[in-house]
């Protein structure tokens, strides 16, 4: 059961994704619950899926000649999730310079609301070179589109 739902928030926090996932049982670890490891596997995967909801999916971007490493990851565990439990992603970028951008991501269990995680993760952008890529100039659609994209705070 996979979901992902695109919400323009009324307040002007920008666009935030929401992202519907099922926990596998092969994420599980011995104690049963999801490895610490998987929310960044978790984070990976809804960050490209709001790409594509962007209208910008990462084979686009790198067909341009564009990559989008990752510079860091922060996690705070909240709260388990467990196997066959379903979870809602959102998941928003907070910051964005044109050179660097970050994303916050929120985990909640999807039936009780409760926090399971939080998270974000910085990233800049390369050329097939790379060297770092100054969007507004090079590349200044896709500039448009991540800057209408940022959540106001």
């Amino acid at each position: 059961m996979r979901e992902i739902i695109i919400e323009e928030q009324d307040d002007k926090e920008g666009l935030e994704s929401l992202y519907v996932r099922r926990a596998n049982y092969y994420e599980t670890d011995k104690m049963g619950i999801i490895h610490h490891s998987n929310y960044i596997r978790w984070f990976e995967e809804v960050r490209l899926h709001y790409m594509e909801e962007m209208g910008w999916p990462f084979t686009k971007v790198e067909a341009m000649g564009i990559i989008i490493p990752v510079l860091s990851v922060d996690c705070q565990y909240k709260s388990m999730v467990r196997y066959d439990d379903i979870v809602d992603i959102y998941t928003k970028i907070t910051k964005f310079s044109g050179v660097r951008m970050t994303i916050g991501y929120r985990v909640l269990d999807s039936e009780t609301g409760e926090l399971r995680c939080t998270g974000e993760t910085t990233h800049c952008f390369l050329n097939g070179d790379y060297k770092p890529v100054r969007m507004k100039r090079e590349y200044p659609e896709l500039y448009e589109v991540f800057m209408s994209h940022v959540a106001v705070e």
